[in-house]
């Protein structure tokens, strides 16, 4: 018999169903005394610890700089609070979104840094 490759295993998997796949599992575990599924469910921690920081963060206001009209309207802009809470947040800093994504939050950061404020991402 012809030794199939990775891809073509894959290909024949394609076209089978699930209960043509739990056969096939079922035979594995005999054949050769592992269950596939258990792997998979080992493989997947190790996979998340690969991971850098953590996926979301708070954007912290440390400091609203010298331009802070510009750093209370992007307060504003962000949080949809009104002109005296987005002022208080600018004047003592603070919290000014929680768990963001850490895309969203380096995006957010570099608005702010543009406009003179100090963030930091907890």
């Amino acid at each position: 018999m012809a030794k199939l490759s990775a891809k073509e295993i894959i290909d024949s998997l394609k076209e089978m169903t699930l209960l043509e796949i739990k056969e096939v599992v079922d035979l594995m575990k005999e054949e050769f005394g592992v269950d596939p599924s258990a792997v998979a469910v080992a493989a997947a921690p190790a996979e998340s610890a690969t991971n850098e920081g953590p996926s979301t963060v708070d954007v912290v206001l440390a400091s609203a700089g010298a331009n802070k009209i510009a750093v209370i309207k992007i307060i504003k802009e962000i949080t949809g609070l009104g002109l005296g809470e987005s002022k208080a947040i600018a004047d003592n800093g603070g919290v000014v979104k929680e768990k963001v994504a850490s895309a969203e939050a380096e995006e957010l950061k570099a608005k702010f840094e543009e406009a003179g404020a100090t963030i930091e991402l907890k």
